[in-house]
């Protein structure tokens, strides 16, 4: 708790166990080698990355660690005990100097006078090292209250207080993710891959409207629990999203 409130993130070492991990490992390339040139449409796309979206749509392995209790204490710590899944990402960082990001804060978001509201977690499913495209996080930035394209003349750029947040694949981190943080470039020979599963409050848009996105067939496969954290019988997520839309111009 302390690390989460000074630095806005927690490295929690060796989190998934081996069989969990092997089964996020295989299904996600099984998923990239399957959708190709599309993969991650339903998203963005990332000049030097592989990307995979809508995944809670596309594996029972990805509904099972969104639901994780052990993890979504962490979570709730951050937001508060009203969250719900904004999104479920793969981003898999191509070598040879590609996946460099400028400083940002997850969709440009600015903690409210309720607090924080968007909160990632970031699934190691490589070992993260300082050459491979771990991030890199400004401690205490998510208590500043302003984005880095605000206060900073260059986001590209190294940050003096930044770190890099290194681990063994297997390892999870939570990040408030209204702390500045960024990828950074893959100088290896080897991809580096994470899941990355969103979270934010209730009262907020989800950065992907799951009730959109998941098939019929899926939707009605889904437990209670699940329902509720995908918020697809909630109303005011239906309205939250709705307005989002007219704003963008775009559903995403």
């Amino acid at each position: 708790m302390r690390r989460l409130d000074e630095d806005g993130y927690l490295l929690l070492e060796d989190f998934i166990d081996a069989d969990l991990l092997a089964r996020l490992r295989d299904r996600i390339e099984e998923l990239f080698q399957i959708e190709g040139e599309s993969a991650g449409q339903e998203f963005k796309p990332e000049p030097g990355c592989r990307r995979l979206a809508n995944l809670v749509d596309k594996g029972d392995v990805f509904r099972e660690v969104i639901v994780l209790p052990r993890l979504l204490e962490y979570v709730r710590y951050v937001l508060g005990p009203s969250i719900k899944l904004s999104s479920l990402h793969a981003r898999s960082v191509n070598p040879h100097g590609a996946g460099g990001q400028p400083l940002h804060a997850d969709m440009s978001a600015i903690a409210d006078a309720r607090g924080p509201w968007v909160c990632n977690t970031l699934w190691m499913l490589d070992d993260f090292t300082p050459d491979n495209g771990a991030p890199r996080v400004v401690p205490g930035s998510h208590r500043l209250g302003r984005l880095p394209a605000e206060l900073l003349a260059d986001p590209l750029a190294d940050h003096p207080d930044q770190v890099h947040v290194t681990g063994r694949a297997g390892s999870v981190v939570v990040l408030n993710a209204h702390t500045w943080h960024a990828g950074t470039a893959n100088r290896t020979d080897r991809p580096r891959t994470a899941l990355h599963a969103f979270y934010c409050r209730r009262d907020k848009p989800q950065q992907q409207y799951q009730k959109r996105l998941l098939r019929p067939q899926v939707q009605k496969s889904l437990s209670p629990t699940l329902r509720d954290l995908l918020a697809l019988d909630d109303p005011l997520n239906d309205q939250l999203s709705a307005a989002a839309a007219v704003r963008s111009g775009v559903l995403k």
